[in-house]
């Protein structure tokens, strides 16, 4: 408890009409030109041009920047970069889920360090902190809008790579729940569940701590009370709100305390297959849990009683099979189901998936030290 650490998050604005403060505080950064990083999708959702409306109200000329796929990739950084240094920008505003988020990290670092995105990869590895950056969430889960991580995919390759650094950390993140309205259910499920993996591998990471734990514990109980629920009522603002608040806890635990074999094992799926990160997460978790429990049993404990499991009248083994019920139980309630093999994954992938995990971050501070063997096993039960 008394072990020295650092925490770091942004500046954040939680609640409903958040968004409409990006004006403000683009100008505040003495802003005189934006660049707006969004995708196709939330520019058709009309959300972008709330934001476009905002800043015109103050006057701030602004540069659109919306070639982004799914898993970002590291020629999109690139091509941002160029498009913001060409049009003189000042200021980064983001708008959207993980991959425009990550991607306007991507540029921010880029345009002031002038060096490639994939030579950033690791952990402390910028030099110099991008412009200004200011997050505007559109999705619930990703949380990359506090965090210091950046996930950009290096398709050459065939992997993802992961840069952590207290750069990557926006200056704003902006979080308003009515702008997850825009997310259809399954992609609001998954989201859900990417959360609900941050604040498990947060909980039990090997850098956990006293003050990340509330969070992560928190994040946990908020997404099994009302991830059904959002579904069934995906209007009600309520509900949006304490999934939104769930995304925002579990990113501010992962972020200090980082990840583990899920993630890890989830960027490798994405690099290889170019799979959705959140859906991976989401297939992958409980098997995970299955074979860190043996290694923190305790810390798996907490997370049942979190969840509601009468964990003063069990056993550990009666405790780790409730929990994995739960899990598997949420996931086909939220319309997640069936395995990576569904995806378009083949036991073939598997050697390469595993070797790929085996090299990312995040297997660091998982609770127990796998081999590149444990990490088939795990891919094999996952199909």
């Amino acid at each position: 408890m008394l072990e020295l650490r650092k925490f770091v998050a942004p500046e954040f604005i939680f609640g409903l009409g958040a968004l409409d403060l990006v004006g403000r505080y683009a100008g505040n950064f003495g802003a005189r030109k934006a660049f707006i990083v969004t995708d196709e999708g939330v520019v058709n959702s009309g959300i972008t041009q709330q934001v476009i409306d905002n800043l015109k109200a103050i006057g701030l000329e602004f540069s659109l920047f919306t070639a982004i796929s799914p898993n970002p990739r590291a020629q999109e950084v690139m091509a941002g970069a160029e498009q913001y240094l060409s049009d003189s920008c000042d200021v980064i505003i983001s708008v959207g889920g993980g991959s425009p988020m990550d991607c306007a990290k991507g540029i921010g670092i880029v345009t002031t360090n002038r060096r490639h995105i994939l030579e950033f990869e690791g952990i402390d590895n910028v030099e110099i902190p991008g412009p200004p950056l200011i997050c505007l969430p559109t999705t619930a889960g990703t949380a990359a809008d506090v965090s210091q991580f950046a996930i950009i995919s290096n398709r050459e390759e065939l992997i993802k790579i992961a840069i952590v650094s207290k750069t990557m950390v926006p200056d704003v993140a902006l979080i308003d729940p009515a702008a997850t309205v825009s997310m259809d259910g399954y992609l609001t499920a998954c989201t859900g569940i990417d959360a609900l993996v941050h604040a498990f591998e947060a909980y039990v990471s090997t850098a956990h701590a006293p003050i990340l734990d509330l969070h992560a514990l928190n994040a946990i109980t908020l997404i099994f009370e009302n991830l059904v629920p959002v579904l069934q009522e995906p209007g009600n603002m309520e509900l949006r709100g304490r999934i939104a608040l769930a995304s925002l806890e579990a990113g501010l635990a992962f972020s200090n305390a980082s990840l583990g074999a899920v993630h890890a094992m989830a960027h490798s799926c994405g690099g290889l297959l170019d799979m959705p990160h959140g859906e991976c997460n989401a297939l992958l978790l409980d098997h995970v849990v299955a074979y860190n429990y043996p290694k923190a049993p305790e810390r798996y404990r907490n997370i049942a009683r979190a969840i509601g499991v009468p964990v003063d009248s069990m056993d550990s083994p009666a405790i780790k099979n409730e929990i994995l019920q739960r899990i598997r139980q949420l996931k086909q309630e939220v319309g997640i189901i069936g395995g990576l093999k569904e995806r378009g994954t083949v036991s073939a992938d598997i050697p390469a998936l595993a070797r790929n995990a085996m090299k990312d971050p995040c297997m660091v501070t998982n609770p127990r030290v796998a081999a590149v063997r444990d990490i088939e096993v795990i891919y094999e039960e996952a199909l």
